[in-house]
């Protein structure tokens, strides 16, 4: 352990990455307890302000506080990517090991049904929850979850393959354990460190969907804060107020850059190859 740490420190996209992702937790609870101002208070005598010492980077179209919005804003964001995430990777792992464990025409039917769902990205995806459900976080949520699926169910499903060629699955099995009994004493955890790995570049992932979808309307609504909505909103007063769109755009760009740093810091750490080669 403190030889990962100390090579871990040495990372620059460890490091960077591991910054930036602390950053975007901290603002997240940080909202939960503060903010500078109500996030939905609306003043319009104040609307459009500059960034000043009362509101550190202005004041949108109605007035309400930017960064108050960006701190409430960055719960949508975690609050998302750990759902989405999670119901992919638990799902998706599921399918994978028993994929991997017991082939033949079930693993043909699981990676079929994988193609299949990657047929609808979480775009798409939303859009026909939307139009049967409508709007809203949690439709947001189940179409990047049903996105996450496929992809975790292939990586474990590859990873799990390479681990049961080896000799000592080979000699478990020669000793009379069964394949679950395998997955979960062997498989597993010798998987582990690639599915932590994906998990932050879904994260990434999950964080610009939703932000996408915002922007279209499809996700957070009003009056919860949320960055792609504010984006939404900032295109009309692009010549007004330029950085309306520069605060959120730059919270998107730098939350998915530090967790896609992190995930490739976390990936040269635990391979071994790459691991002796730093």
């Amino acid at each position: 352990m403190d030889s990962f740490w100390s090579r871990a420190l040495r990372h620059k996209s460890f490091v960077v990455g591991g910054v930036l992702t602390l950053l975007l937790t901290a603002a997240a609870l940080l909202s939960l307890l503060w903010t500078p101002y109500p996030y939905a208070e609306i003043d319009i005598p104040k609307k459009l302000q500059a960034p000043s010492a009362q509101h550190w980077l202005g004041t949108d179209s109605l007035g309400r506080d930017i960064v108050s919005q960006l701190l409430v804003g960055s719960q949508n964001s975690i609050v998302v990517g750990v759902i989405a995430v999670g119901i992919g990777l638990g799902l998706g792992v599921l399918l994978g090991c028993v994929a991997a464990a017991r082939g033949g025409w079930l693993d043909e039917v699981i990676m079929r049904a994988s193609d299949f769902t990657f047929a609808f990205p979480a775009l798409l995806t939303a859009i026909m929850l939307t139009a049967i459900y409508g709007p809203g976080l949690v439709m947001s949520i189940v179409a990047i979850g049903i996105f996450n699926v496929p992809v975790f169910a292939r990586i474990t499903r590859g990873s799990a393959q390479a681990v049961w060629a080896r000799e000592f699955v080979l000699a478990a099995r020669a000793a009379g354990k069964g394949p679950w009994r395998i997955t979960l004493d062997h498989v597993l955890p010798n998987i582990a460190s690639v599915l932590i790995v994906q998990a932050t570049i879904s994260f990434a992932t999950a964080i610009l969907a939703e932000a996408a979808l915002s922007y279209l309307g499809l996700g957070t609504q009003p009056p919860q804060p949320s960055w792609g909505r504010m984006l939404n909103e900032a295109q009309t007063q692009m010549f007004q107020a330029p950085l309306l769109a520069l605060w959120p755009g730059m919270a998107i760009v730098l939350s998915v850059l530090g967790l896609n740093l992190l995930g490739d810091g976390l990936r040269d750490l635990m391979d071994p190859k790459l691991a002796r080669r730093r």
